[in-house]
């Protein structure tokens, strides 16, 4: 195991001024899935600004993008995530995702051209994690093919996980929809009889939603929302929609769900004289942490003298569409610590948007980056360590 932590340090040292600007431009210019135009312009500017070469709009994603450096041997991958959520903007921290992965790509690649190393490392840009699957998007384009390993990170709040970070968390398998029922229009209050009310479909389906809850296990979360009710209170609604997640440990326990959540829905069209028609999103897959890259993440964590807890029994109740890439390759996704203030309150919650753009934040994200650093520089540096992350990912999940 071969360590750079002073190199890594005085690099970013070097570029902490223009780092903290981008981390701040991409947390005030919140952007939705697919729609990151800013975030996407900032990082491709800053990294052309300091000499590399920038493939934006890469594999045919509008707010995706790719840079590389080094020649030759092994290949990883950081992944940065820069989209938000609706309404509270940052509040799943990706501003502080793509400074790490950033922070990390420019410190991983001055060590290979200082040090001569043979290897490469890409920074990846990855865009609609919230829901939209970009990186599943990216695997069909083929973005992570000959990639040896792959590596982020996700921001958590401090009072909840108790240490500096988490290096094993298990997500949840993910399967959303946009339920669509269609009726017919009438006027609700001259001859109501003469329409299909299609918001009693929607409700109706809620409902079935809502009892399904108590007869599934207790690893498994269903959440819906009623995302179009209709148009005005004396018109009876011909066009609703629900959009629904379904989530479970693993990918295959979610088929079973799937097809009671049709039913759900079908006998609530059915009872309303209505159709109804399904929009599948993307599936995102459990995350399958790499053993190997962990322990190797841990040992530099601790020699960087931050705590971090190797893993927990319990999932966080979360998904990413990087499970999808740990499919496919050798991966981590360890969470930082971030203080959120005096309440507890994790992702998705306005007070977490807030913390997200702190300086704290940001230098967690920086620690976060080095030890990152450290552990993908050693997957190019041992081509045993790499031959053995893939004999693992064989033995682990092929046979699955």
């Amino acid at each position: 195991m071969t360590v750079f932590y002073e190199d890594f340090s005085k690099v970013i040292a070097r570029h902490e001024n223009e780092l903290w600007r981008v981390n701040q431009e991409i947390h005030s210019h919140p952007e939705l899935n697919f729609e990151e135009v800013h975030a996407h312009n900032t990082i491709c500017d800053f990294l052309e600004s300091v000499g590399y070469s920038v493939t934006r709009h890469a594999y045919g994603l509008k707010t995706s993008f790719e840079a590389e450096a080094g020649a030759g041997g092994g290949l990883i991958t950081y992944n940065a995530e820069y989209d938000a959520l609706p309404g509270i903007g940052h509040a799943c921290g990706h501003n502080l995702i793509a400074t790490s992965s950033l922070a990390a790509f420019i410190a991983t690649a001055e060590a290979i051209q200082k040090n001569q190393i043979k290897g490469r490392v890409r920074l990846l840009g990855t865009p609609a994690e919230e829901g939209g699957g970009g990186k599943i998007e990216l695997l069909k384009a083929g973005a992570y093919r000959g990639v040896d390993a792959c590596l982020m990170g996700h921001p958590a709040d401090r009072l909840l996980v108790g240490a500096d970070g988490l290096v094993i968390v298990p997500s949840m398998a993910l399967v959303g929809a946009k339920v669509t029922f269609h009726g017919k229009n009438a006027h609700a209050g001259n001859a109501p009889w003469l329409g299909q009310n299609a918001l009693d479909a929607a409700v109706a389906a809620y409902t079935n939603i809502s009892m399904l809850r108590q007869q599934v296990p207790p690893n498994q979360r269903i959440h819906a929302i009623i995302s179009k009710g209709g148009d005005k209170p004396n018109i009876i609604p011909h066009l609703t929609e629900i959009e629904l997640f379904m989530r479970a440990e693993a990918a295959a326990d979610l088929q079973d769900m799937r097809q009671r959540l049709i039913a759900c829905c079908e006998g609530a069209a059915t009872a309303a004289g209505c159709t109804v028609e399904f929009s599948w999103l993307p599936n995102y897959k459990e995350l399958r942490c790499s053993e190997l890259i962990a322990a190797r993440f841990l040992q530099h964590s601790q020699s960087q003298g931050l705590e971090y807890k190797k893993s927990i029994t319990e999932g966080s109740g979360a998904s990413t569409d990087q499970g999808n890439v740990s499919y496919e390759l050798p991966s981590i996704h360890p969470v930082f610590s971030i203080d959120d203030g005096d309440a507890s309150v994790g992702p998705h919650h306005p007070l977490f948007a807030k913390s997200a753009g702190t300086r704290l934040a940001f230098e967690a994200s920086l620690k976060y980056a080095k030890v990152m650093a450290a552990t993908g520089l050693d997957i190019l540096l041992d081509k045993e360590l790499r031959e053995g992350l893939w004999a693992e990912y064989r033995k682990k999940f092929e046979s699955q």
